[in-house]
């Protein structure tokens, strides 16, 4: 399917877009960021969860209500060792699902560690299967290197043994581990992209999680690739009536490639994002 066909493909009733801005490499308080994210045109924001931090947690949703924006969050266990992971990582859920100021749209897990065992990292999974049916917050693990989604095989055997498992499309991270743009993991790829409820719009090759600037030319058909792996996304999204979520995730320095000795950017990582939204948008609204 062209991306004009899909564009025009009527979607079922239910069928929603959101686009959310990350606070990564902002340098400002919390409003000033919600403010600029509204500026831009952005439906919501993406942050990780303050902790136990109560002022910052009012002051996040103080910005948030100010500015009228949907909110999602990340979220994580913060130990090596897989027990104690699990106890923070079901401390942080919790409180995200329990916070009485306003609902997510979601909870976007940097789950578990690529060393721990599979029945080590399944435990974050059963836990976060069994909390979205309590509280009605999606939770999504994300294909992120060095998590348990770290590879696009291994993802692939979580998914077939839960099947009830939602992922975050972070495919980026999938590039830079097996040093392809997956041509030979096809099959695989079309499997989990069935399982995306939430993406993170960042472009990846071969050598690194994230490209200089993908306006340049030189990115013309690594761009091209991940847009057709999008796109399968959001026909799914569109035929089923669901809502879609994309945050754009550009990153600063050091994931921004840098020069030497000054490490000044090699492009404007709010910019690059503005355009990474209004590139989808235009394409898939």
């Amino acid at each position: 399917m062209s991306a004009n066909e899909l564009k025009h493909k009527k979607a079922k009733a239910g069928f929603e877009l959101l686009f959310m801005q990350t606070d990564w490499g902002f340098k400002g308080t919390r409003d000033e960021f919600c403010a600029a994210a509204k500026k831009e045109g952005y439906d919501g924001i993406e942050v990780w969860w303050p902790g136990d931090d109560t002022k910052a947690v009012k002051e996040l949703f103080e910005a948030v209500k100010n500015n009228g924006l949907q909110i999602g969050f990340l979220c994580s266990g913060h130990h090596n060792e897989p027990k104690q992971h699990l106890i923070n990582y079901k401390k942080y859920v919790d409180a995200i699902c329990a916070n009485t100021y306003q609902k997510p749209l979601y909870i976007n897990c940097h789950s578990g560690k690529d060393y721990f065992t599979y029945e080590q990292n399944k435990m974050m999974i059963d836990y976060s299967t069994v909390k979205t049916k309590t509280s009605g917050i999606p939770i999504y693990h994300e294909t992120h290197r060095g998590r348990m989604m770290f590879a696009a095989h291994i993802a692939r055997n979580f998914a077939e043994k839960n099947p009830e498992l939602r992922l975050t499309l972070d495919i980026s991270h999938w590039c830079n581990v097996h040093e392809s743009l997956l041509s030979d993991q096809k099959e695989t790829v079309d499997y989990l992209l069935k399982r995306v409820d939430h993406i993170h719009s960042r472009i990846g090759h071969p050598e690194g999680p994230q490209v200089n600037d993908p306006r340049a030319p030189e990115w013309e058909e690594t761009v091209k690739t991940h847009l057709a792996w999008w796109d399968k996304v959001i026909g799914y999204k569109k035929e089923k009536g669901e809502r879609m979520t994309i945050l754009t995730e550009f990153g600063p320095a050091d994931y921004m490639p840098t020069l030497p000795y000054t490490r000044q950017p090699l492009a404007d990582q709010w910019e690059i994002n503005v355009y990474m939204m209004n590139l989808l948008r235009k394409r898939y609204k």
